[in-house]
C-alpha cells in the first residue's frame, strides 16, 4: 500500500466551513485514473484535484479535476485551492512556487497568480480561464422552470432567454427576478435527466447556474448552480460558470470600459456563503480574458492509504 498526503480547503471564503471545500493531493504520481476517480467518490466533494509533473518543465504541474463521478476539463474553485495548497506548501516537485503558476490541464493552459497578504503569506489565487466564451441557445423556459421547481414565467427574459454560456465548460445560465424566486429554486433530478437526453453539452453534465442582479448594483449578483445528474445536488460556489456569466454580461454595460469589475455570492442558501471576484479583459467592445480571484482557508491535513 502507498500513502498519499491531501489537504483540505475551503475556498472563495476567509472563514472555514464556509465556501466551497475542496480536496488536494499534491503529490499524485501513482495513481492511476480509475483510482483518481474512486478517491473523488469517497471524498464526495463538488470536486478534488491531483497534481502530478507537468508534461513541458516550464508549466509548473498537470492538474487533473474530478467530481464524484467524472473528471473536468477545467473548473474555478479547484484551480484556485490547488494554488494555495500549493503557494503555503512552498514547493512541488522539488521546485519553488513562486507568485505565477502554469497549470497544465484537458482544456489548456491555466495562469495562476497567488494572492498573498501584507506578510507574504498566500491568502488565495487568481485564475484566468482558459478559453474565450462561447455562447450557445439553452433550453426554453418551459422545460426549464419544472427542471428547478419553479413556475416558467418565474425566469426572467428581459435581458436574455437562458443559454449555455462556457470558458471552458459548459452550463445553462437563467436569470431570475429577485431573491424569493432565487431561494425557492429546487432541482428535480429525473427531469434533469430528461432534458440531458436533448441536449450535448461537451465535457460535462447538464448543471443550472441562476442568477439575481442586485438592484443597486447590476455587476453584483447572488447565484446557485444545481448538477444532481453528477452528485451535486448545490454547489457552494462555481467559478467556472461564474467566469462565463462575467464574459457574457460585461458585454451589456453601457459604457464598456476596458476592464469590467463584477461580484457574485454564492452558497448562502446552504449555509456556505462564497464570495467570488472577476475581471474581465475588454476589446472593442467584447469579453477577451476573464479573471477568476478568491481566498482560500486551510481546514484539514491528512494521509489517504491506497
Amino acid at each position: 500500500m502507498t500513502q498519499f498526503d491531501y489537504v483540505t480547503l475551503d475556498v472563495f471564503t476567509k472563514e472555514r466551513f464556509r465556501g466551497n471545500p475542496l480536496a488536494v493531493i499534491a503529490d499524485a504520481r501513482g495513481l492511476d485514473s480509475e483510482t483518481m476517480q474512486a478517491i473523488a467518490r469517497e471524498f464526495n466533494y463538488s470536486e478534488i484535484t491531483f497534481v502530478l509533473p507537468p508534461a513541458n518543465p516550464e508549466n509548473t504541474a498537470e492538474v487533473r479535476i474530478f467530481t464524484p463521478t467524472m473528471e473536468l476539463p477545467f473548473a474555478g474553485h479547484p484551480n484556485v485551492g490547488t494554488a494555495f495548497a500549493l503557494a503555503r506548501a512552498g514547493h512541488v516537485f522539488g521546485k519553488p512556487v513562486g507568485d505565477r503558476l502554469r497549470f497544465e490541464e484537458r482544456a489548456g493552459i491555466v495562469e495562476v497568480t497567488v494572492e498573498r497578504d501584507a506578510g507574504g503569506a498566500a491568502t488565495g489565487a487568481s485564475i484566468q480561464a482558459p478559453q474565450m466564451l462561447t455562447v450557445a441557445d439553452g433550453l426554453s423556459v418551459d422545460t426549464l422552470g419544472p427542471m428547478i421547481g419553479l413556475a416558467p414565467a418565474k425566469i426572467a427574459t428581459g435581458n436574455h432567454a437562458p443559454l449555455f454560456l462556457s470558458v471552458a465548460l459548459p452550463f445553462l445560465v437563467a436569470e431570475l427576478p429577485d431573491l424569493d424566486t432565487l431561494a425557492a429554486a429546487h432541482p428535480d433530478t429525473s427531469l434533469f435527466s430528461a432534458a440531458e437526453a436533448g441536449v450535448d453539452p461537451v465535457d460535462g453534465r447538464l448543471s443550472v447556474f441562476l442568477y439575481v442582479r442586485s438592484a443597486e448594483n447590476p455587476l453584483s449578483l447572488r447565484a446557485r448552480m444545481f448538477a444532481p445528474l453528477d452528485n451535486i445536488a448545490e454547489d457552494p460556489a462555481t467559478g467556472s460558470a461564474s467566469a462565463a456569466l462575467a464574459a457574457y454580461l460585461a458585454t451589456t454595460v453601457a459604457s464598456v470600459p476596458e476592464t469590467v469589475d463584477l461580484t457574485i455570492d454564492q452558497g448562502v442558501e446552504m449555509g456556505r456563503a462564497s464570495h467570488i471576484r472577476l475581471r474581465v479583459s475588454m476589446s472593442d467592445g467584447k469579453p477577451g480574458s476573464v479573471l477568476v480571484i478568491g481566498d482560500c482557508v486551510e481546514v484539514m491535513r491528512g494521509t489517504l492509504t491506497v
